[in-house]
């Protein structure tokens, strides 16, 4: 029967992208700060402008990407875990569902030249989703994690070293991974706006840019 029929499902597409990282100098080309990286390598890609916005409590910007018309881009300066403030700040102001926020972030448990995207769960022992996931009230929203690698030491159990690798920064070597990473990301990102983030899963979690590391 036609009114038993099913819908097709509505695409996923990002109007709100969110890096999450710390402010100040001091973690700047961090581990931690790489959705910081992300948006500033969306900024650039796509020419816009990205200031601080005390309304929103972050770096905010507006503009067009390619495939999507309008895209609003934040880095929230709460610091990580309240990041959820200036995500919930922006989506209150434009009514936008927690469905239209696309969060980058660190992954320590991914391997340094590899991403993640997702359409939705939990925070994963991240404080910045944590905070965000709180504030929206809601974890059914898309997500692109960057993997940043594990020490060797935690490889082998021993953990005493992980927050100064996540508050550190990349080598030479890590950063020409990074880099392509980066720019791997921005095209992830514009293939969601055009075939929605669910079949840009597919492209962007079989990439593996480590080979390059060696």
């Amino acid at each position: 029967m036609k009114d038993e029929e099913v819908k097709p499902k509505a695409l996923v597409i990002p109007q709100l992208i969110v890096g999450l990282g710390n402010p100040e100098p001091k973690y700047d080309q961090t581990r931690h700060n790489i959705g910081f990286a992300a948006i500033d390598s969306l900024a650039h890609a796509w020419q816009i402008s990205v200031a601080e916005n005390r309304k929103f409590q972050g770096e905010f910007g507006e503009g067009t990407a390619p495939g999507n018309g309008k895209i609003r881009l934040l880095k929230p300066l709460t610091y990580m875990n309240r990041s959820g403030q200036a995500v919930q700040a922006v989506t209150s102001w434009y009514k936008l569902p927690p469905e239209s926020v696309l969060v980058i972030y660190d992954d320590l448990d991914l391997p340094l030249g590899k991403t993640r995207l997702r359409l939705s769960g939990s925070a994963g022992g991240h404080n910045g989703m944590k905070s965000i996931i709180s504030h929206l009230n809601s974890q059914n929203f898309p997500r692109l994690r960057i993997g940043i690698g594990k020490p060797k030491s935690a490889i082998d159990g021993d953990n005493s070293h992980t927050v100064s690798h996540v508050l550190g920064r990349f080598s030479a070597a890590e950063n020409k991974v990074i880099s392509q990473v980066l720019d791997f990301m921005v095209d992830c990102v514009e293939f969601s706006f055009k075939q929605g983030v669910e079949k840009a899963m597919n492209r962007c979690n079989t990439q593996n840019f480590s080979d390059v590391e060696s």
